[in-house]
């Protein structure tokens, strides 16, 4: 059933940019305006639940590229993008819903929106909010709505947790029967553990920020963790927030058949030199043994990597003389490979390790983060390339016991090494909020004046189209202007 709707979802896919202008999304005459939000629903979910991304990788060294110098890797980016037309998209569900008494596709659409929102404030910083979703839902695009002002961080994120808690509060089974769902099938609890989930991946993201007393950051995660009949969250990977991919044309693992993915991706020496101190058997499930080395897969001593910051010519000749780990050819050349994943278990467990490190929650901050471990190995162990034994024997690793003065970096190194090839940017977003781990910008290839950047900068659209409020915007933020290295808010 799941790949009828994923067939019948990419037949309804309206393809816009992300860079549109307001005045972009009046109504057409011209075009139908009346839709059952369960034909909404699929292209919707496809797109926020999409996460697989190898510049997310190159940027956080565990993949290098070869074949030419990516501003991924070698940190060149410039400008990011507005989430407009998905947010667009998501409040026409909404009123859709409204429309024909469907009250859970509202909520679930709250997820959706707020999913869409946090991920371009993580990018950008301060953003258009309320003014924009104003406008967007009341359908008024007049000169002053269609430049809408920029709200701070702090209050995006209130108004995103506000809503997420609506969400969460509001979703019943009661109602109508969600049809359409990619996700979950319609399964309302699921939902509400995503949800859940989700909403303390955002309260952890602002932990440089836990004495706001306009987020009450550390309440709010108490109040979900310490009510779990209310506040449900994944209680295992079966409840993970992830796309499937089956092996029907459009619907494939994003780089099955991709050319560049079979020849040019090798994993970066700083991830293999981590892997290999930990004895992780994930190596195998991530790389392949060097040609050199002669040696089959699942012999430590057979992986190697290319330098992420090194000049282009350094790693094609390394690559050259077959003393680099390709990325697996499972990635290329098999159709189906691990679900897209939002969020899962797995990311769940090392948050609330971290919450108990932290002294927001009372538990057992090892049994938590252990639990992490098992769930993401299981999750990544596509093909079965190691057994069970191999898990309880990593965990029995004395090298990986939580130690005390030591316990974020280890939560996050594992929730790092979790997350290749899944979960979009989050590994980013959680270095630059703890520094763990280092990546690696010695070699001279590193543009930026040899620094990791903390952010995008603004879309030249938001320039053209509404000028005075990005630049108070800017002005406001970051003191050297729209600057890939300027700090926001909640990195501060």
């Amino acid at each position: 059933m799941k790949q009828l709707h994923i067939i019948a979802a990419i037949a309804l896919a309206i393809s816009v940019s992300s860079c549109k202008k307001f005045e972009d999304f009046q109504e057409n005459p011209n075009n139908p305006t009346v839709s059952d939000p369960s034909l909404l629903l699929p292209n919707i979910q496809m797109s926020a639940f999409s996460t697989i991304s190898a510049d997310a990788a190159l940027a956080s060294r565990q993949l290098v590229y070869t074949q030419s110098s990516s501003n991924a890797q070698y940190y060149g980016w410039q400008r990011g993008s507005m989430n407009y037309n998905r947010i667009s998209q998501v409040i026409r569900m909404d009123q859709e819903a409204m429309r024909v008494g469907k009250t859970n596709y509202r909520y679930i659409g709250k997820f959706l929106k707020s999913y869409f929102l946090t991920e371009m404030t993580l990018r950008l910083g301060d953003i258009p909010y309320s003014q924009m979703m104003q406008s967007l839902i009341s359908n008024n695009f007049d000169s002053s709505a269609a430049r809408p002002v920029y709200d701070k961080q702090e209050d995006v994120f209130k108004g995103i947790l506000d809503e997420l808690k609506i969400a969460s509060d509001s979703l019943a089974t009661g109602q109508v029967v969600i049809s359409g769902d990619l996700i979950y099938s319609g399964n309302i609890d699921k939902w509400k553990r995503l949800i859940n989930s989700y909403t303390l991946r955002i309260l952890m993201g602002l932990s440089r920020k836990e004495n706001s007393t306009v987020l009450n950051i550390k309440q709010r995660f108490t109040e979900i963790v310490s009510n779990p009949t209310k506040y449900p969250l994944m209680s295992s990977n079966a409840d993970n927030g992830q796309l499937n991919y089956y092996n029907i044309t459009g619907n494939q693992y994003p780089y099955f058949n991709n050319n560049s993915m079979k020849t040019d991706y090798y994993l970066d020496s700083s991830f293999v030199r981590m892997l290999k101190s930990y004895n992780d058997p994930r190596l195998f499930v991530y790389g392949q043994p060097t040609t050199a080395s002669g040696l089959p897969e699942g012999n430590f001593n057979g992986y190697d990597g290319l330098v992420g910051s090194a000049p282009l010519a350094y790693n094609t000749a390394k690559r050259g003389q077959g003393r680099a780990s390709q990325i697996n050819r499972r990635y290329a050349y098999e159709a189906i490979n691990e679900p897209s994943m939002l969020m899962g278990f797995a990311e769940l467990q090392f948050i609330l390790a971290e919450a108990t490190v932290r002294g927001w929650i009372t538990g057992n901050a090892e049994t938590f983060y252990k639990k992490g471990i098992e769930s993401a190995m299981q999750f990544s162990n596509f093909g079965s390339r190691f057994s069970a034994t191999d898990i309880t024997n990593y965990l029995a690793q004395p090298v990986i016991a939580l130690q005390t003065a030591t316990a974020i970096q280890q939560i996050i190194t594992q929730k790092y090494i979790s997350q290749f090839m899944n979960s979009g940017w989050q590994i980013f977003f959680e270095q630059r909020r703890t520094g763990f781990p280092e990546f690696e910008t010695r070699g001279t290839g590193v543009l930026n004046g040899g620094k990791v950047p903390k952010r995008w900068m603004y879309p030249n659209d938001e320039y053209n189209n509404n000028a005075t409020n990005v630049q108070n915007a800017v002005k406001n933020q970051y003191t050297q202007g729209d600057d890939i290295n300027g700090v926001m808010w909640l990195a501060q």
